[in-house]
């Protein structure tokens, strides 16, 4: 199965992929690991992605199609892959139709005040990045290794706002784009609330 996850910043996105991962033997493949993993061991096209990084430029859609070309022909990807982060616009959309199928496309809607609350709320590990919300878990240190909880100075409204104006030009027109196969669930505060229909959708596709 080839998936697109679909969502807002703070939709939970990266949550629910787990899950999805966990349970249908599927590849999570994130445009920014990508990136890095090229640019790390030099390939042709991480050292073209490179140039424009090291510029401030976007990367161009081409590159980014050639990583993820040889990424999904890997053996790890032969049951399939979850997308994160691509494609964000439909250009990419297009470009990513010509290069393979895609099975089914999960939207995570979740009201734009709620992830500004989610946003603000975030608190991160200093240690091991472990990620909790005030929300949830009032405390200035980790459950896990115990050590301090820090804001990310990304975190604030201006940006965050900024995200979402992104998003709603560039990326929401996806959910037109893919109408004919895309499942859209509300993004609940409780992961599991959120991943248990998304479950049922896609064991239907299988």
């Amino acid at each position: 199965m080839k998936l697109i996850l679909l969502g807002a910043p703070f939709s939970g996105k990266g949550t629910l992929a787990r899950k999805i991962q966990s349970d249908f033997n599927l590849v999570q493949i994130s445009t920014g690991d990508l990136f890095r993993e090229n640019i790390k061991n030099g390939t042709e096209v991480g050292n073209l992605a490179k140039t424009f990084i090291d510029k401030g430029q976007l990367v161009p859609d081409s590159v980014t199609i050639s990583m993820l070309k040889a990424r999904i022909a890997n053996e790890d990807c032969k049951n399939g892959f979850i997308l994160d982060g691509f494609p964000r616009t439909v250009q990419q959309a297009e470009a990513l139709e010509n290069l393979t199928k895609i099975d089914a496309v999960v939207l995570l809607d979740v009201p734009f005040d709620e992830i500004r609350r989610r946003a603000l709320g975030r608190r991160t590990c200093s240690k091991c990045g472990e990620i909790y919300n005030t929300s949830s878990y009032d405390k200035t240190t980790c459950l896990k290794c115990g050590s301090p909880l820090f804001q990310r100075d990304d975190d604030n409204l201006e940006t965050v706002n900024n995200r979402l104006e992104v998003y709603e030009r560039q990326t929401a027109p996806l959910i037109d784009f893919y109408a004919d196969r895309l499942f859209a669930v509300k993004g609940q505060d409780n992961p599991e609330d959120t991943y248990k229909p998304v479950k049922n959708f896609l064991e239907g596709k299988l």
